[in-house]
């Protein structure tokens, strides 16, 4: 096909923009008033109102404390249990359901819940309002709460306080407090093969390189005979890692696409897309999943625009946490990363104007 076939190794940029904003702190603060001392509308004078004067219920001394103990039903309707979708995703029944905190139903261990009883007046201890599927969850993140005197056995638990809930306005990413919201895809190889006739080629192969022995990419032989190259027999792609804040069974995409990946957009067209899917078992903890394949581009004419004048690579997730969740955008997979690829001519031309930040990476942060 071609007469004098050359090969291009296009060295990943360094720079790596993160898809899914960190977000701004949502703090939100809870001060509640005892009855004892809320504000009347007004006080009684001469057999009428005068509104202008508030005063205070001012308790009797020998008047138990009000007991505000939080309402049973209420709270579980407000924020129950998580589900649980075991490994091959399904629902609710796919394993044992989550183990009931201690305590009692109304005043469970794990949220230290206001009004609920403590021992230790002036004891501090975290304390979340929020629901427990966010609990500590990209920017959530626990509160404070005092233990105040209430009568001679002990006290109750105040306010929570200096919380963040999560933005009501985030439907991913860290914003959401959701399965997904921090973690890492780690990628030992990002690194495509493109075989073309010359600089401003039209068309051109893409393949995927291996790694040798030593761990360095390289793109395979061009084979004689004039016929297109193909990827390193019995290799793949890349090993990947991934450590994320929740388990779940999760597929995993790679996407190279031809276009500007710090304005992305939708028309932009595909060189290769490689996935591995698995079930992730402990969050937080580095996992391997099975490799990335090799491939080929099957649009060679997106491939040679990828080659001239550069592209990104997507990281993609699409899945069902083991709290039920969908992890996507909609039904669509959900981009949680992209890297940033370098015309082919930043290998010749390095100092050229948007090569300076050219290099090898493979990894993903999110």
């Amino acid at each position: 096909m071609h007469t004098s076939l050359r090969w291009l190794l296009v060295a990943l940029a360094a720079l790596v923009a993160g898809c899914g904003s960190a977000g701004n702190s949502n703090v939100e603060v809870i001060v509640t008033t005892d009855a004892s001392t809320a504000r009347d509308a007004g006080r009684v004078v001469g057999g009428g109102v005068d509104a202008s004067r508030p005063t205070f219920d001012v308790q009797a001394l020998d008047r138990p404390a009000r007991d505000v103990q939080p309402n049973y039903d209420a709270f579980f309707a407000q924020n129950p249990l998580p589900m649980f979708c075991g490994p091959d995703g399904g629902g609710v029944d796919a394993g044992p359901p989550p183990a009931l905190p201690g305590g009692t139903a109304a005043c469970p261990d794990d949220l230290t819940r206001e009004g609920c009883p403590c021992d230790t007046p002036g004891q501090m201890h975290s304390c979340w309002p929020g629901l427990r599927v966010n609990r500590n969850r990209g920017i959530c993140h626990d509160g404070m709460t005092t233990c105040v005197a209430f009568d001679e056995l002990g006290g109750r638990w105040g306010p929570c306080m200096n919380f963040t809930l999560p933005d009501p306005h985030a439907m991913l990413g860290p914003g959401a407090c959701q399965c997904f919201s921090a973690g890492r895809w780690e990628l030992t190889n990002l690194t495509p093969c493109f075989y073309s006739t010359g600089p401003g080629a039209t068309t051109a192969v893409a393949i995927s390189s291996y790694l040798d022995a030593h761990g360095t990419a390289q793109c395979p032989p061009v084979p004689s005979g004039g016929t297109d190259p193909v990827p390193q027999p019995g290799s793949n792609f890349t090993a990947n890692y991934l450590t994320v804040d929740c388990t779940g069974e999760f597929q995993l995409c790679y996407v190279l696409r031809a276009g500007d990946g710090a304005h992305p957009n939708a028309s932009d067209c595909v060189v290769a897309r490689v996935c591995t899917s698995a079930w992730y078992a402990t969050p937080n903890a580095r996992q391997a999943f099975p490799p990335l394949p090799s491939w080929t581009a099957s649009d060679r004419a997106c491939a040679a625009r990828f080659l001239n004048n550069g592209g990104y690579g997507e990281m993609t997730v699409q899945g069902v946490s083991s709290e039920c969740q969908h992890i996507d955008n909609g039904g669509a997979p959900y981009v949680f990363n992209r890297v940033t690829y370098c015309p082919a001519s930043c290998s010749s031309n390095p100092t050229a104007p948007g090569c300076s930040m050219c290099g090898n990476g493979g990894s993903g942060g999110f």
